[in-house]
């Protein structure tokens, strides 16, 4: 906020008493620093200093990397809520315990090593050679000296030394690798019984002893979280349509300067039909499938009407529409579609062409030459793009207005009015949910959550317009008395006893069954069960048509033929479950063997990424770390 007092204040006294009191306080300050070896000091490492420089530096790269992700939204706060100062610090503080190591263990960068790296990078070259006027300028534009940067280079190639070294340590064996794949890749089948807690429902009587009791239980998960208030001036480029004008020569020179977006590539229109088949489909599917698709690709081929048959026989989505793809270029379809429809000319159909999804036949029903569109085809679209930048570069220039005459300590409603501005305010809402009217993003929630009462943002852009906000007031987080959120709590604890009542009854099943009695016998006695199945599902992902539920996927692969079923019962949204184990399927060897190296590398990389972080933490733990300095 000081740059935006400085600048709402940039002719009048007051800024020249604020510059010099700065000016007071960078000699002192500065003075007083170069002088004094203690105010330097930030951190010890086992003895070795972090310099104020070195944090700085630390600090100053970070927080350019969170203000470019959040842009506009960015507000000093932020540093503090996001916990800045000390992700620096801990970066040093591992950076020091690495540098330290490697030296004990005999690692080191060279100079030569560095350069060498430099040189490689494409960026800095031109025509395929290092070009050292290139590599100075990208470092300028980017705020760093030659000499920063190749320390962070060096610092960049230790740190993948000292990984290669831990990892000449570590095998990924054969047997690790197929334990790997098939613990992902390995299938089981269960039958089930759901018990809804909805059918429980209409049978309770709440006890308001209980509930309060409940409440008391749960009660913090019912904090009501902090909220906040605002009051905002809204800038809609919209708002001044009529006063921006657009000349026919600013549209063809937009034209010209533009003429490459309005060059388009040779499209075709087609239609297919498709034969759904899966990727890893065993051969005799395969042999089955197409031998389907070769009878119907004999009747296109003989004159049949190809909208009808894909109508009747296409398993796509645009079966409805005859299998109409409409338009396309190159690039918007799977390879293999793509390059025999552009083979075809117009009203030829192709052979059976395979692709992920599935068999599919092609007919290529129009050609459309690339070109490039005349100016009068997009005269329109040029003239709705000149008049939204015009719009917004003249709704940005009256915000800027706006806060640049706006005096530091201000009431906002106050302001706009006196400036006939409209002005909005919303009402209460928490830092999860969506801004009223406004929405906006989680960094624009967070920045505003991060300002303090009657603090105003500096001029942001949303969803295209421009905005001030400025906090209202605010509600800080508590935890709620019962009659404050008692119809929350009465849902909920109807719910709790709706589930408990179907988890007794599920559970009174499951021990009938694992006592032995008949699986068909037991559902039948019970009024309004009905036994399902699942399709074959793997450990990791939704199981159909259960949904998620990572607890029973775990138990499920416990059980076999002579233990089918759990334990236990297994609770998700939707209800509580009894599974019986129905079948087992392996996973593919065939596919094992083309797989295996992919494998191997993602395990490798896992164990590798898993062994680095043991490393540093057991290097954190036995150093002697000394924090000197208050940031």
């Amino acid at each position: 906020m000081l740059l935006s007092l400085m600048r709402r204040h940039a002719k009048s006294y007051l800024i020249k008493i604020l510059i010099a009191i700065i000016a007071i306080v960078f000699i002192f300050y500065f003075g007083y620093s170069f002088t004094s070896r203690e105010g330097a000091k930030v951190a010890t490492v086992n003895g070795e200093l972090i310099t104020r420089v070195e944090y700085q530096k630390a600090f100053r790269n970070l927080l350019e990397t969170y203000q470019k992700q959040y842009k506009g939204f960015w507000n000093d706060r932020l540093i503090k809520s996001l916990g800045l100062k000390k992700q620096a610090l801990d970066t040093l503080i591992t950076e020091k315990l690495i540098s330290q190591e490697s030296r004990r263990i005999g690692l080191e960068v060279t100079d030569e090593e560095v350069q060498k790296r430099i040189l490689s990078y494409p960026v800095f070259q031109f025509r395929g050679r290092f070009d050292e006027a290139r590599y100075r300028s990208l470092l300028a534009n980017n705020h760093m000296k030659p000499e920063e940067f190749e320390a962070e280079i060096a610092r960049q190639v230790l740190r993948e030394k000292v990984q290669q070294f831990i990892s000449s340590f570590l095998l990924v064996t054969d047997r690790e690798v197929q334990d790997y794949y098939t613990f992902a890749n390995e299938q089981v089948k269960v039958a089930f019984v759901k018990f809804s807690p909805k059918d429980f429902e209409d049978s309770l009587s709440l006890d308001t002893s209980e509930m309060e009791k409940y409440f008391k239980e749960h009660r913090s998960e019912y904090r009501i979280p902090a909220k906040i208030k605002i009051v905002y001036i809204e800038i809609d480029p919209d708002r001044y349509r009529d006063q921006i004008t657009v000349s026919d020569q600013q549209i063809k020179d937009y034209y010209y300067d533009n003429i490459e977006r309005y060059k388009v590539k040779k499209q075709i229109r087609a239609r297919h039909i498709l034969f759904k088949l899966d990727e890893n489909a065993p051969e005799d599917k395969v042999k089955e499938i197409k031998a389907k698709a070769a009878k119907i690709l004999e009747r296109a081929k003989k004159g049949e009407d190809f909208a009808a048959l894909a109508r009747k026989f296409s398993e796509g989505p645009t079966k409805d529409k005859g299998g109409d793809l409409g338009y396309f270029s190159k690039g918007e379809m799977l390879k293999p579609f793509e390059e025999a429809a552009f083979k075809l000319k117009k009203g030829e159909i192709s052979g059976l062409v395979r692709t992920s999804f599935g068999f599919h036949i092609i007919k290529v029903e129009d050609i459309r030459e690339p070109r490039t569109k005349k100016l009068e085809e997009v005269r329109q679209e040029i003239l709705d793009e000149l008049g939204k930048i015009a719009r917004s570069d003249f709704a940005h220039e009256k915000a800027l207005a706006l806060i640049d005459q706006m005096p530091y300590d201000v009431d906002l409603e106050v302001y706009a009015k006196e400036h006939h501005v409209p002005v909005k305010s919303t009402d209460f809402f928490a830092e999860n949910e969506p801004i009223p009217e406004i929405g906006g993003d989680s960094k624009l929630r967070k920045t505003l959550f991060s300002l303090e009462k009657k603090e105003i943002t500096d001029l942001m852009e949303v969803n295209e317009k421009f905005y001030i906000f400025q906090v209202a007031d605010k509600k800080p987080s508590y935890l709620p008395e019962l009659q404050e959120v008692r119809g929350e709590v009465e849902k909920d604890f109807r719910a709790y006893l709706a589930s408990q009542r179907a988890k007794k009854a599920a559970e009174a099943f499951l021990k009938q069954a694992r006592d032995g009695k008949d699986w068909k016998k037991l559902i039948a006695s019970q009024k309004g069960l009905t036994a399902e199945e699942t399709t074959f599902f793997k450990r990791i992902g939704a199981i159909d048509p259960i949904g998620f539920a990572s607890d029973l996927q775990e138990a499920a692969f416990g059980l076999d033929k002579d233990h089918p079923y759990p334990e236990k019962v297994f609770e998700n949204e939707e209800g509580v479950y009894v599974i019986r184990w129905e079948a087992y399927k392996a996973a593919d060897q065939e596919e094992f063997e083309k797989e295996k190296e992919r494998y191997r590398a993602t395990l490798f990389r896992v164990k590798q990424g898993a062994l680095l972080s043991d490393w540093i933490n057991a290097l954190r733990k036995k150093a002697e770390i000394e924090i000197l300095s208050d940031l």
